[in-house]
């Protein structure tokens, strides 16, 4: 199928591939297989993250820099969307891959229905929250009141995709843990070409602004979910064609075992997704601070930064489901090796992709703004440069990750999504901000006032907007190192045994 639509993703990651088993890095028919998977879900991440990036283009050229930010105050509660329904997939992709693999269709049956039901109980009050209190929540992150305006608009009309948005991560797992990462990519990127024309449609040709762009959102991701949903119960879709396996939808959904394994997969995963998107509000707090242009800068930059990080879609999901499926059988050797090589593979893939965007950074955020004298833009420019060189660190982050998440050993991802972002990258962009005093002495109350030295006594000097490209820096290259230990170990392979459908290892 995948040779029948060539297209330059496709090609570019091969040639990669194919580069590094000339080198012998990696193994040739394992650079292929992974580009079968990877590619698909790279397209996928191109088509959603180009969504996003111009959802917030076309709001910027419309509402201005205020709109931006107002928007940009609003994802991290969007993203809870793929906190919720990622935390949840990541437990999918486990149990789904290793049935797979042992052929165990029935119990992989049970793990999708048991998903489903588990993602939607799971995201329901997060939309009666946001529909009821959007600006009490915005206005946690900034006091810029018409950019609390925009964002409160914005999040109460797409808080109500939330479960739909949680639903095509499930279903996309699914068929990727099935060895089929087409449909998903058909889709989700036709979900995302949609999304674009119906925000272009509401914010200019109905001037609705802010609230168009959220009511896109939501519709396209209504439109995903239900054609997901009968892919997987007739085990099939017109133009894709038939699937290696189908879901009766008639089974239990709240099977208890299923249930326990899904929350003890997912919870870290979506702990570590929950970490980016709790960091994300004293990050834009911080942010605000240097000022409304700043904060737009710092909007366009993520936005291109989530552009450049879509190679990790594709090789962490590559990773996860052709790990999962050789631990499945039992050939825990042949996951190792697949994963070591996955890795070198994303790392340089990686490394491609961001010398490009560094060379084209002006032209790009130029995109974002109507105005080409905003005084966003060369703030945003330095920031995406900055990007570039941190997210190099990604691939090893993502594919290692995905062998992590395959496993079941999932508690070290969040560990080190953690540490990464709260114990570097915000007190890093802190410093950007504000910098540091410690005093010479402080005075205790319950020691009757005295005041008691501090020997040292010193501060640090705020460090303005290089904090902001430190913490970029900090926010990757810490998970990749811990994630990439912890891969070394070896013992997410034991760690394995309990999840697989009554398999030993067998090498």
């Amino acid at each position: 199928m995948f040779d029948r639509f060539p297209n330059p993703i496709r090609l570019t990651i091969l040639y990669i591939g194919l580069g590094l088993a000339r080198l012998g890095l990696i193994d040739r028919e394992r650079a292929r297989r992974t580009t079968d998977l990877a590619w698909p879900r790279i397209v996928t991440g191109l088509a959603r993250m180009s969504k996003n990036a111009v959802d917030v283009a076309m709001v910027g050229i419309a509402l201005g820099p205020a709109a931006i930010a107002g928007v940009g105050f609003a994802s991290p509660f969007w993203g809870l969307a793929f906190a919720i329904g990622g935390g949840v997939a990541g437990g999918t992709i486990a149990l789904v891959s290793q049935r797979y693999g042992a052929g165990a269709f029935g119990e992989l049956a049970q793990a999708v229905r048991s998903s489903t039901a588990l993602v939607v109980i799971a995201s329901l009050p997060v939309v009666a929250l946001f529909w009821h209190y959007p600006e009490e929540l915005v206005s946690l992150i900034s006091n810029d009141q018409q950019a609390i305006e925009y964002g409160a608009d914005y999040l109460r009309i797409v808080g109500l995709g939330i479960p739909f948005a949680g639903l095509n991560l499930i279903g996309s797992r699914v068929f990727v843990g099935i060895d089929d990462a087409w449909t998903p990519m058909v889709l989700r990127a036709g979900g995302a070409v949609a999304n674009i024309v119906l925000n272009a449609v509401l914010i200019f040709g109905l001037d609705m602004g802010v609230v168009g762009a959220a009511l896109g959102t939501v519709l396209a991701n209504a439109v995903v979910s239900t054609t997901f949903a009968i892919a997987l119960v007739t085990g099939r879709l017109p133009v894709v064609g038939s699937f290696p396996a189908r879901i009766d939808p008639t089974g239990t959904y709240l099977h208890g075992e299923t249930i326990r394994d899904l929350i003890r997969i997912g919870t870290p995963v979506m702990a570590r997704n929950l970490v980016w998107t709790m960091a994300e509000f004293p990050m834009l707090a911080i942010v605000d601070v240097f000022g409304q242009n700043t904060v737009a800068a710092y909007v366009i930059a993520r936005r291109i930064w989530g552009l450049m990080n879509v190679p990790g879609w594709g090789f962490g999901i590559a990773t996860a489901s052709l790990v999962g499926q050789e631990l499945g059988s039992g050939a825990e050797a042949n996951a190792e090796r697949y994963a070591r090589e996955i890795i070198r593979f994303a790392a340089v893939t990686y490394l491609v992709s961001a010398i490009i965007v560094f060379v084209f950074a002006e032209q790009i955020v130029s995109g974002f703004v109507g105005d080409p004298s905003d005084p966003s833009i060369p703030i945003a420019v330095s920031l995406v440069w900055a990007a570039c060189f941190a997210v190099v660190f990604k691939g090893v982050d993502a594919a290692a990750g995905g062998a992590l998440e395959a496993s079941g050993d999932t508690n070290w991802i969040f560990y080190s999504q953690a540490l990464g972002m709260f114990g570097c990258s915000i007190p890093i962009a802190y410093l950007g901000a504000v910098g540091l005093s410690i005093p010479v002495s402080v005075s205790l109350p319950y020691l009757g006032g005295v005041a008691v030295p501090l020997v040292g006594g010193f501060s640090i000097p705020a460090l303005g907007i290089t904090g902001l490209y430190l913490a970029f820096v900090a926010e990757t290259a810490v998970p990749a190192a811990i994630n990439y230990h912890r891969f070394a170990t070896g013992k997410w392979k034991a760690i394995s045994r309990a999840y697989r459908p009554d398999l030993s290892a067998d090498d």
